[in-house]
């Protein structure tokens, strides 16, 4: 062969060059290669050599890297241009048969790699819809060249694995401005190591707080605050958290001031002190009143309640409010309100006769204050009639393993795992085999009755565990064991519940999932944000913005038997609980840290009871009796236009449903101009007509408004002004009532939770 030959390889139009590889096939020095194609067998060695090159180690990370597995191109659902990879490159061997053998092998040229397909539509050298992904003289295209020219090989059984990478240096707190160069390294089943710095792929929870460009380097906002840089190599995370402290100093001294009457206050306030924040000041006893009533039980307290609790000098007296408020009756219906956004499905696909079971058994649930274990225990193996036993209806409405398992491990567990149901999780470890091994725990899960008929689904149906059921990898066909996640399969024995065997291993102590998803989600119900946000989204590149303090209530929780009840007073008990809202010259910019009370708005049953109570005008809501409140509405079926105005869950959609918090001006707009909400107010049997008839003073009838509406006394200024407005000609005393009611029931102080 003549010395060049090596390097010499000939271009051929894609509808020839088979017959010319056949041609090849037959010639001395030539060998058969995977997929059909052919290269060259090199006699000396190739030009640009430094080791053997395999699809799943050095090119399937290039393909990752410049996206052209991702969601927008190639790796999207069917693929882009008739040119299909896995998403993030998930399934290596899909790719590698795409690219070498798929469309004829024409996307590759073993006889002139530098002209394949491959490498020109990623150079842009010919048109691509994606653009240039590839430059002409970069480390990728020598890679793939060499690949290509090595073989196109594949890795087999005794070739290295990737097993982890890393990310170096080690975290550590920034300055505003600071830039880090970071570097990613790859490491092998061998002991070998590998810089991939350049083919990982990067992404930054808060880019405004920390950036992070392609090519690894990290720059640190102007602006205090947290952010975590996730980076991600061939299906393998590792993640680089940091914090930028406010700049300036504080005093020391202001947070060795501070009180701790709960384990819970100390991580909050030693957080603070690495960010330089200072918290705000304890919010005022009436404000501290109201927040607890609305916490509890989602009620305002009454003009009576308020009074009594403002005149009690008494030490302890939150305390004594918290338990009382904790064993009130409202607490039941106001805890399983929220919980059925997060279970209950359309009453017109499961049947009203079951909604309204899965209704009974969440409030009863609430009533026993039953234990969070025993709670999801009754839940998640429930059996029996869906008409006897509300807890079977999810199983009435999730009818597959897939569908129940979505369900469970985001309420349960905190995981979000729809995405591995068909692909690697793009920002975690969860895989399609981890999806379909947690869903086998519900194979055997057996429908007896008459099934659904949406849109009348009024039959009754008996969910059973079956003798067999079985679930399948949806790509290899493989049975699949009852395996939880980071665990071992478990075993099940013949004749008994495989969900049994999940619930035990959920519930149990060293479970890294449910304690924490649990006690986060209620501390996010008190704050308006977890302490991991969203609440149920646990995952790597979304940390805790404060470990211990997680750690904290977890161990409170644990300690008294998976107590909500316990935790909520713990919770209200302690001082960072107490703050105001008003932020100081520190905590401004603060949402993660819990400085301070970060205001919410009122949920729309709450708010919608509240107007009642504000007005003594009751809501008649059909098909319950007339002294129900919103809080006691069991399907969002039953029409309100107000509720659906301020954020109920729509009737169709699939639970778990989350509620958007934020106003609108849609919802302002109606608070101003509802005719019903005008004609509660204006009632002769509603609070301003009682008012104004009786022999109370303005002053007085001022204040009770006051009590009712804010759970305060007014100001000085607020009474003088509002007692110009009894003055002046031509109003009435009834009618300047109804006015200074409709004012306060339109400010943020009434529709806000301060």
């Amino acid at each position: 062969m003549p010395e060049s030959a090596s390097h010499r390889r000939v271009h051929a139009p894609f509808a020839s060059r088979r017959r010319v590889a056949a041609v090849l096939l037959i010639l001395p020095g030539f060998l058969c290669l995977p997929g059909g194609s052919v290269a060259l067998c090199a006699e000396e060695p190739a030009p640009v050599s430094a080791g053997r090159l395999l699809f799943e180690l050095d090119v399937e990370p290039i393909l990752t890297s410049r996206g052209c597995n991702s969601g927008g191109c190639h790796g999207k659902s069917g693929g882009q241009n008739g040119f299909a990879l896995s998403l993030l490159g998930f399934d290596p061997a899909f790719d590698y048969q795409s690219i070498v053998s798929a469309a004829r092998g024409r996307r590759l040229s073993p006889a002139a790699p530098r002209e394949s397909l491959l490498l020109q539509k990623g150079m842009a050298a010919v048109p691509h819809g994606g653009g240039r992904k590839l430059e002409p003289d970069s480390r990728d295209i020598e890679t793939l060249v060499r690949w290509i020219e090595g073989g196109m090989r594949q890795a087999g059984p005794d070739d290295p694995r990737l097993e982890r990478i890393a990310v170096e240096p080690a975290p550590r707190p920034l300055s505003p401005g600071e830039a880090v160069d970071l570097c990613v390294t790859a490491h092998y089943s061998d002991g070998q190591t590998r810089d991939v710095t350049d083919t990982a792929a990067y992404h930054s929870s808060e880019p405004v707080i920390l950036a992070i460009s392609p090519t690894g380097r990290l720059q640190a906002g102007r602006h205090a605050g947290e952010g975590t840089v996730m980076a991600r190599y061939m299906g393998r995370i590792a993640t680089w958290s940091t914090a930028i402290a406010r700049p300036g100093a504080s005093d020391p001294s202001a947070y060795a001031s501070l009180p701790h009457p709960t384990p819970l206050d100390e991580p909050v306030w030693r957080k603070l002190a690495q960010m330089n924040i200072l918290p705000s000041e304890a919010a005022a006893e009436s404000t501290l009143l109201r927040r607890a009533h609305l916490d509890i039980i989602g009620r305002l307290p009454t003009p009576d309640e308020t009074r009594a609790y403002l005149a009690d000098t008494a030490p302890g007296k939150r305390a004594r409010l918290v338990e009382a408020l904790l064993g009130r009756s409202e607490y039941a219906d106001f805890w399983a309100n929220k919980w059925a956004d997060l279970l209950r499905p359309n009453p017109y696909r499961v049947g009203i006769k079951a909604t309204l079971s899965l209704d009974g058994f969440l409030r009863d649930a609430f009533r026993e204050n039953l234990p969070a274990d025993e709670f999801v225990r009754r839940l998640l193996t429930a059996t029996g009639s869906t008409w006897h036993n509300g807890g079977t209806t999810i199983f009435r409405d999730r009818r597959s393993p897939d569908e129940i398992v979505t369900l469970a491990s985001q309420l349960f567990m905190g995981v979000r795992l729809e995405c591995a149901k068909c692909h690697q999780h793009p920002f975690e470890v969860y895989g399609q085999k981890d999806f379909y091994s947690l869903a086998a725990f519900f194979g055997r899960v057996a429908y007896r009755g008459t099934g659904l008929s949406p849109p009348i689904s009024g039959g009754e149906e008996t969910i059973t565990v079956g003798e067999s059921g079985e679930v399948r990898h949806p790509l290899s066909g493989a049975v699949l064991a009852p395996k939880p996640l980071f665990a071992d399969p478990v075993e099940v024995p013949q004749g008994e519940d495989p969900r049994a065997a999940l619930v035990d291993w959920l519930t149990a102590p060293d479970n890294p999932f449910f304690h924490r998803a649990m006690v986060n989600r209620l501390w996010g119900e008190v704050f308006g944000i977890g302490i991991v946000d969203p609440v149920d989204d646990f995952r790597a590149t979304n940390p805790p913005s404060n470990p211990p303090l997680l750690d904290a209530l977890v161990a409170e929780f644990r300690a008294a038997g998976c107590d909500q009840k316990h935790l909520l007073s713990t919770i209200l008990r302690s001082a960072v609980w107490e703050r105001s809202s008003i932020p100081n010259r520190t905590n401004a910019g603060d949402f993660r840290n819990f400085s301070r009370h970060y205001r919410q708005r009122l949920r729309a049953e709450v708010l919608a009871d509240a107007i009642d109570d504000v007005t003594e005008v009751p809501t008649v809501y059909s098909g319950l009796p007339e002294e129900s409140r919103a809080v006691h509405l069991w399907t969002h079926r039953t029409s309100s236009t107000f509720l659906d105005v301020f954020g109920r869950p729509d009737p169709n959609q699939d639970p778990p449903c989350q509620r958007d918090p934020d106003a609108t001006v849609v919802q302002t707009l109606h608070l101003m101009n509802s005719a019903a909400i005008e004609g509660k107010i204006a009632d002769d049997s509603g609070r301003a007509a009682r008012l104004a008839a009786s022999e109370l003073t303005t002053e007085q009838i001022i204040e009770e408004l006051y009590l009712v509406c804010y759970c305060r006394f007014p100001t000085s200024a607020e009474r003088e002004a509002l007692l110009g407005e009894f003055k002046r000609e031509g109003h009435s005393r009834r009618q300047c009532t109804e006015d200074i009611l409709w004012s306060l029931v339109n400010t943020p102080e009434f529709i806000y939770k301060d």
